[in-house]
């Protein structure tokens, strides 16, 4: 009884201690970003909406693994070097970003790189690839 104990002990002692190791990737804490470009953000439903229409651009930017699974249909793979190359001359033109679902932050960050180069219609939609195909919405593979 007393060698199990200890054993739970020694377990306990080992797994704690390498859990505050590896917390907060070892840096000193710190705020937060702040992001000093807002998301324009759009729904599903919007976005539907918007799909097929001449001048609206959508951009998938999952991994190529995801893409090859189905993406929205129109849809351009942004996950590329040369993505500026993607972008449409007109920056008022409407483009809608989207990653993975809500937890995924690529897309975000894709459709603030392309704010800060000018691009005024940039969309956000925050439920990705997962909220649109687990809302029965129709996706196409390449």
């Amino acid at each position: 009884m007393k060698k199990a104990l200890g054993q739970i002990v020694v377990s306990l002692t080992l797994l704690l201690s390498a859990a505050t190791c590896f917390a907060g990737g070892g840096s000193d804490m710190a705020p937060a970003p702040h992001q000093d470009v807002q998301l324009n953000p759009i729904s599903m439903t919007e976005a539907e909406t918007l799909v097929g229409k001449e001048g609206v651009y959508f951009f998938d930017v999952n991994t190529l693994e995801l893409w090859a699974e189905g993406y929205i249909p129109g849809a351009i793979y942004f996950n590329v070097k040369d993505w500026k190359k993607l972008l449409p001359e007109n920056k008022d033109t409407v483009m809608v970003f989207y990653c993975a679902n809500r937890l995924c932050n690529a897309s975000e960050i894709a459709a603030r790189a392309v704010m800060k180069l000018g691009y005024t219609g940039v969309r956000h939609m925050y439920d990705g690839i997962y909220g649109w195909r687990l809302a029965n919405r129709v996706t196409e593979k390449p």
